[in-house]
């Protein structure tokens, strides 16, 4: 059986009266299979959100899971579940030995940090746990029934979200003279080349078709030229978002990758390995993750049920799909994504994105 785990822990005043709610899911279909949920007494929301996953961990024990998807806001319990974080206050250590001795009982368990919006169900059977508390009574049931978190919880198996989305059309920039070998273009500002410009134009024919509500760029030149023209073709007018920009690959610009890496191996290496870790004077993955989630969120926000060109370059592009996927980090390095390719998702209001396609070229051929 494989499951999806929801957790989620809270105090009121940190440390203060404190509970954890937990849900597990059927993983192919989102049905709900168990809650839990417990006031703790007094606690930090650290101590409440393990307790939640500790929780959420045996309940699937007890229904029989082999492989499961832990799913949780907690940045921290995530990262130091998953090793990438130490774990520095020893008032964390006992629980996250509970929580590690639990994972090695599955054939498989995978952790992933969601936004607080997709983490609703788990929260609010932490926050009715706490009111049972502070009445002196034990939570006893969810006081909503099961099919409430259906607009909350995350779009799963062959379930169809509902309402009008916000499509983003996500083009990545023509060539560049950096691109065209290969080298690492972060906050670099190339031209496009001749042929980059010609791939703008065959993205902008193909755009035609579209029925376009705005086109937002990058402000890098080789994004913001690859966007004028399609805004030329479209006839709309070009908005610049600077949350679009490319990473910064600090000391690592203008090189190949063979280049950067045998100059600072040590730094590749940990660059490979955790999204955290940020290249010599450059920025981390991590923080590409945070700025494009707020940059998406203010595009759907601004452009409601509409279709936006979004011209940007590779890191941004994927950090939006990994976003709408829900996938770990490391899925970066397992896409590939060409010169002014188009990739679509879908935002709706009541659920993540859907990826509706990803790195189209045909319009190049």
């Amino acid at each position: 059986m494989h499951v999806i785990i929801e957790a989620d822990g809270g105090s009121r005043g940190n440390p203060g009266p404190a509970g954890f709610g937990a849900v597990v899911r059927d993983f192919d279909t989102g049905e709900v299979l168990r809650e839990v949920a417990a006031g703790i007494g007094i606690a930090s929301n650290n101590v409440a959100e393990y307790r939640g996953l500790i929780a959420g961990l045996e309940a699937a024990a007890e229904l029989g899971a082999r492989e499961v998807d832990v799913r949780m806001d907690s940045l921290l319990v995530v990262n130091q579940m998953s090793q990438k974080w130490q774990i520095k206050h020893e008032a964390m250590r006992p629980l996250a030995s509970a929580a590690a001795a639990l994972v090695r009982r599955f054939d498989a368990v995978r952790f992933t940090h969601i936004r607080r919006e997709l983490n609703k169900h788990a929260d609010r059977l932490a926050n009715e746990a706490m009111d049972a508390a502070a009445r002196g009574l034990e939570w006893s049931g969810p006081s909503l029934p099961d099919s409430s978190a259906g607009a909350e919880a995350p779009r799963l198996g062959w379930s169809a979200p509902t309402g009008v989305p916000t499509t983003l059309l996500l083009v990545r920039h023509g060539e560049t003279a950096l691109s065209a070998e290969k080298r690492f273009s972060g906050r670099g500002d190339p031209e496009l080349t001749e042929r980059g410009v010609e791939q703008a134009r065959a993205v902008a024919a193909r755009l035609a078709s579209y029925d376009v509500t705005a086109v937002v760029s990058s402000p890098l030149r080789r994004a913001a030229r690859t966007a004028e023209i399609v805004g030329e073709v479209l006839g709309v007018e070009v908005g610049i978002d600077d949350g679009l920009i490319e990473t910064d690959f600090g000391a690592w610009e203008g090189l190949t990758f063979g280049e950067a890496q045998s100059q600072w191996p040590d730094a590749m290496q940990a660059w490979l390995a955790d999204p955290a870790f940020a290249p010599p004077g450059g920025e981390s993955f991590a923080s590409v993750f945070t700025r494009l989630a707020e940059t998406r969120e203010r595009l759907t926000r601004d452009h409601p049920a509409g279709r936006v060109v979004v011209v940007s370059h590779v890191t941004p592009i994927k950090a939006m799909v990994r976003d709408a996927l829900g996938a770990p980090a490391q899925v970066l390095f397992r896409m590939n994504l060409d010169l002014a390719s188009l990739t679509t998702v879908d935002w709706y209001a009541d659920g993540p994105g859907v990826l509706t396609g990803f790195n189209d070229v045909s319009h190049l051929r």
